[in-house]
């Protein structure tokens, strides 16, 4: 399961959607999430998945693969299906004891849910098809104006993209001490869920000291390269916006149109 989270992971292509520039991926998954909250129907969720879609096609990332990572968080959102399934009042289609299942609490959670893949999917395009020294140039660039008011811009892009960059590798870290765990007798498969949980403890001190371990790394490696963030930085692929750039900004406006006009008339 660890191998299926696809998070912080980039997916090498030479598609169209690779080609964008950064910060149009970057503002465009922040308007595709805003959107799914404005959508207040499954008219508009089926709407956002053909493009959500069209997406996944022209970036030529396998579906098998963007599947694959809905696999980890598959308890939260079975959570949140049976949370809001018995949350909401309203005509009565299954009773027992104290537990009671409604039309519309049966509506509101695969609402929900639906509403949760798509997030889940759409932000995770993001890492897929940009590599991440382009999403921290990108980050560093949109958060550029927020410096004449002291928001340390490249510091916050840097952590930020060093956060998503590092996720793959604490995983295999994890999927490491695991397999090293199995071989001495560790048992992480059977017994109930809450067992399985507390079989996970021992994991947890080495996962730490192997993350500080890297962290120590990583920073000596920097700065023993003089490392120097900032105005003065000098990037070998400097961003520009092309006419693809345009072409992705018009359809993004038509798409958020288009929703909001779906909100408003329906």
């Amino acid at each position: 399961m660890i191998r299926d989270i696809t998070l912080g992971q980039y997916y090498a292509g030479n598609s169209w959607i690779h080609k964008l520039d950064p910060r149009i991926k970057i503002i465009t998954t922040l308007v595709f999430i805003a959107a799914l909250f404005v959508v207040n129907d499954f008219i508009g969720f089926a709407f956002a998945t053909v493009c959500l879609g069209i997406v996944i096609a022209v970036s030529r990332v396998p579906m098998s693969f963007i599947v694959r990572g809905l696999k980890p968080i598959f308890f939260i959102i079975l959570f949140t299906f049976i949370l809001n399934m018995f949350m909401y009042d309203g005509r009565v289609l299954w009773h027992w004891w104290i537990l009671t299942i409604t039309y519309e609490g049966l509506y509101r959670a695969v609402f929900m849910a639906v509403r949760l893949i798509l997030l889940i999917i759409g932000s995770s395009l993001l890492t897929l098809t940009t590599r991440p020294i382009s999403l921290t140039d990108g980050i560093e660039s949109l958060l550029k104006p927020l410096k004449k008011i002291g928001v340390p811009a490249h510091e916050l892009a840097m952590m930020m993209t060093i956060a998503l960059r590092f996720i793959p590798t604490l995983l295999e870290e994890t999927d490491k001490i695991m397999k090293a765990q199995q071989a001495r007798g560790a048992d992480f498969e059977s017994g109930n869920i809450f067992r399985r949980a507390k079989h996970l403890i021992p994991i947890l001190v080495p996962l730490f000291i192997s993350a500080f371990r890297i962290a120590q790394d990583m920073a000596m490696a920097m700065e023993a390269r003089c490392y120097r963030g900032g105005d003065k930085r000098t990037r070998m692929n400097a961003m520009k916006y092309e006419k693809r750039d345009a072409a992705a900004a018009v359809l993004l406006a038509a798409f958020l149109a288009a929703v909001i006009l779906e909100r408003v008339l329906l």
